[in-house]
């Protein structure tokens, strides 16, 4: 997947200026992808060179102008063809295992300390996730809007983020615990 279809699929819910669609990123898209707002900028401009979305220049009377973009139909058709493309497996490629594969050869205090960091960030992340399905589901049971709710696309990938940074601070709290418990029996008496 490229940037480009992130991005392409959260215009579908509406024009955006550059830094609304930041904003959706940081709140919807985040969970299972991330892009730099000045990333985000680039690809628009790529995506509009290619016919993918247009822009149209707002005027502001008090404040600078800004660009509004939304999918064309081109655009749609691009997100036709990514979505029956077949998905290549998910892979984790993440700096904090390689620290935790050499933990005990080069040192857990440091190690343990990001645990605990990322196991903090995964709790905020629960959090935001957790108003977010809240958010896009209103006053509806989820499983009624799971069978009748407009737009599900948003809901199930906050789900998915929702159980990843779950299962994540779990880890973490885990692999915490384990590596501090095997620092101090290993400390000399």
């Amino acid at each position: 997947m490229a940037l480009r279809h992130a991005v392409l699929a959260a215009l579908l819910d509406g024009e955006y200026s550059g830094y609304q669609l930041a904003k959706a990123f940081d709140m919807g898209v985040a969970n299972f992808w991330h892009a730099l707002p000045q990333q985000l900028y680039t690809e628009l401009a790529k995506l509009e060179k290619e016919g993918l979305v247009a822009g149209r220049q707002v005027v502001q009377e008090s404040r600078p102008n800004k660009r509004m973009f939304h999918v064309t139909d081109a655009g749609r058709a691009e997100l036709t063809a990514f979505a029956a493309a077949p998905s290549k497996p998910s892979v984790i490629r993440d700096d904090l295992l390689v620290k935790v594969q050499a933990a005990d050869r080069v040192g857990a205090a440091p190690v343990i300390a990001q645990l605990h960091e990322r196991a903090a960030a995964a709790e905020a992340k629960i959090e935001v996730l957790g108003a977010l399905l809240v958010r896009l589901r209103g006053d509806v049971a989820e499983e009624e809007f799971l069978r009748h709710g407009e737009r599900i696309g948003p809901y199930l990938t906050c789900l998915r983020g929702l159980a990843f940074e779950r299962d994540h601070l779990a880890w973490c709290r885990r692999t915490a615990a384990v590596l501090t418990e095997r620092q101090a029996a290993d400390a000399p008496r």
